[in-house]
């Protein structure tokens, strides 16, 4: 594999800005950057990285901090599977999610609760997931292997919801009657 060249991020915030440290911090993990130690991010080296943390070096010294931005070439260490391991954690969760929206649903079968106000409920929890996983599926820079699982846990999720809503149809009188009791 070809040697990457990364992008290491020192932001520093002042003492008395926790909020501004957390939007920071917050930012970054949405971008995809890992930690490799307390204060130090990396991305992959990226004009669309550079530019994301000259936005957050800005930021951080119009509130008086300061940031400093180097490039780098590690001689050891596979940071390319730290950043699959932190990828892999977070598509981990949302299969978890995935399941308990999969368990939420056959409660709701179970008990009968057929009504429009559980499935647009369950609707706007898939939407939530749907959008989790195209976040993490944009910050996943090195395929990792967790994507198709988290994938195929969302098409299960869609494929409940879309029973689940035939039966809620089929009790308003909207469809003719698939199954409900």
């Amino acid at each position: 594999m070809e040697a990457l060249s990364w992008l290491l991020f020192l932001p520093q915030a002042p003492a008395t800005s926790s909020s501004l440290r957390v939007q920071i911090w917050r930012h970054l993990r949405a971008a995809g950057a890992i930690t490799l130690q307390n204060g130090v991010w990396v991305l992959p080296a990226s004009d669309a990285h550079v530019q994301f943390l000259r936005q957050e070096e800005a930021e951080l010294a119009a509130h008086g901090g300061t940031a400093w931005l180097f490039t780098a070439m590690p001689l050891d260490g596979d940071l390319v599977e730290r950043f699959r391991s932190e990828r892999d954690r977070e598509y981990v969760e949302v299969v978890e999610r995935c399941q308990g929206l999969r368990d939420e649903l056959a409660r709701e079968t179970a008990a009968g609760k057929w009504t429009f106000a559980e499935l647009e409920e369950n609707e706007q929890d898939l939407a939530k997931l749907e959008r989790w996983l195209a976040q993490i599926r944009a910050r996943d820079f090195f395929a990792a292997s967790g994507a198709e699982a988290a994938a195929a846990a969302l098409a299960a999720g869609r494929q409940a919801l879309t029973a689940f809503a035939q039966v809620v149809y089929a009790q308003e009188g909207i469809l003719p009657s698939q199954g409900a009791d």
